[in-house]
This record gives C-alpha cells, structure tokens and sequence, in this order.
C-alpha cells in the first residue's frame, strides 16, 4: 500500500517469549542498568507519525524489528 518499511535483523539472543508481552510496557526492563523507556518511546513516536514498530523474535536465533511508515 504504497509503505516504507525498514527491516532490522538480529541473530543474538533473542527475546524471551514470556518478555515480548511487556517489552512495550514503560520502564519494562531486563538489564539490570536499563531504564526500560526505549521501545514505549520509539512506539509512542512512531504512533505520532501514523506509522508502527512490530517486533518478532525466536529465542537464540533472531529477532527482526520492523518500522512501517
């Protein structure tokens, strides 16, 4: 329909099942040093600009980050 759509890939860790129904949740975190404000950030932001962030990932394998505009 005429979108851009960026792709980002990662074969790290991954994210752990039970941490992808809360990664968009404000100050959410699993690192012991992080704020847990990131990804509600990025969401909130692309939201203001009609666009939208999904994120899928398969533990030790990858995780793909998609910004649709």
């Amino acid at each position: 329909s005429g979108n851009l759509i960026i792709s980002i890939i990662d074969n790290g860790k991954g994210i752990k099942r039970e941490d992808m129904e809360k990664i968009f949740l404000p100050f959410y975190t699993t690192k012991e040093e992080g704020s847990g404000i990131g990804l509600s950030l990025s969401r909130q932001i692309m939201r203001m600009h009609k666009g939208s962030i999904d994120i899928r990932s398969v533990p030790k394998r990858k995780t793909v980050v998609k910004l649709v505009f």
